[in-house]
């Protein structure tokens, strides 16, 4: 991978200078965990939901924000319908609290997004700056929020990526998902955001070819950002996957023993380790 290709993957309309989002200022939640992507198409959404659900089975209370505005899919993998979403509060119609609903086959809480809102994809920054703070005043009833977030690194994606105390960024081997998480990296180390980051290889077809496909990416942000973001873990490629997806049913529920699924479960263990660190860390400090 080259900084040259890294840089144009992203589009020649995005600036490079530090987002006001990832401004250090900001209150970071020490619970709060986001997952995001360069691009779409590489299970993001599937890991948030199975993340979620990991760790509820560990014994924790847990809420999961679909944070993807504008193309929310959280209830539509878990066929729901919901009755209130984040569309209530973004127009003021609700606080966030009143539409956290309960997934009960999966023990955790949900705020379901709304699909095809084109608007929520381009909130005024006092509307999201609102939604922000909200989201750290419910934060503090849960053990772990998983914050699902649009791909790319657009405004939404950096304020909310910049209030967590870690963003998992899912890859795949594919040279286009690659490219598009160096930049996502780029942009995130010019905000003050790198040192949260961990790497998660999604889809690898053996542990090898995750350590490989992670060693090609930590070396392009070694080379070039001087950063080395650490590998969160990796999930074999399985096609219990697609089976349970289609089903609307999460992996753990569905098929508990499939590789995929003890893959998240491992991730979710060191996840919880370090919301403890952070945890630790502020108090210390």
């Amino acid at each position: 991978m080259t900084e040259k290709s890294a840089s144009t993957s992203m589009g020649n309309n995005m600036s490079e200078k530090a987002p006001q989002t990832g401004s250090t200022s900001f209150k970071r939640g020490t619970n709060v965990v986001a997952v995001a992507s360069g691009k779409g198409g590489v299970g993001k959404t599937w890991f948030s939901i199975t993340l979620a659900n990991a760790l509820s089975n560990m014994g924790k209370k847990v809420l999961l924000f679909d944070g993807d505005l504008g193309l929310a899919n959280v209830d539509v993998q878990l066929g729901l319908m919901p009755k209130r979403d984040l569309n209530d509060v973004i127009r003021g119609r609700l606080g966030l609290d009143k539409v956290i609903q309960t997934y009960e086959e999966g023990n955790f809480d949900i705020v379901a997004g709304r699909s095809g809102q084109a608007s929520l994809s381009a909130l005024p920054s006092q509307r999201l700056a609102l939604l922000r703070d909200q989201l750290m005043d419910v934060a503090s009833e849960y053990d772990v929020v998983v914050a699902d977030l649009g791909a790319g690194v657009d405004r939404t994606v950096r304020m909310l990526s910049a209030t967590a105390s870690q963003t998992l960024l899912i890859t795949t081997d594919e040279p286009t998902s690659l490219t598009d998480a160096y930049a996502f990296i780029k942009l995130g180390n010019a905000a003050g955001m790198s040192k949260n980051v961990n790497i998660v290889v999604n889809m690898a077809s053996s542990v090898r070819e995750a350590e490989k496909t992670y060693k090609t990416l930590l070396k392009a942000c070694e080379n070039f950002l001087k950063i080395s973001p650490p590998l969160a873990g990796m999930i074999r490629v399985d096609k219990k996957v697609k089976e349970t997806i289609r089903s609307q049913t999460p992996i753990l529920i569905r098929s508990p023993n499939a590789d995929a699924a003890l893959d998240v479960e491992k991730i979710a263990k060191k996840v919880w380790n370090d919301v403890q660190n952070a945890s630790r860390s502020k108090a210390q400090g």
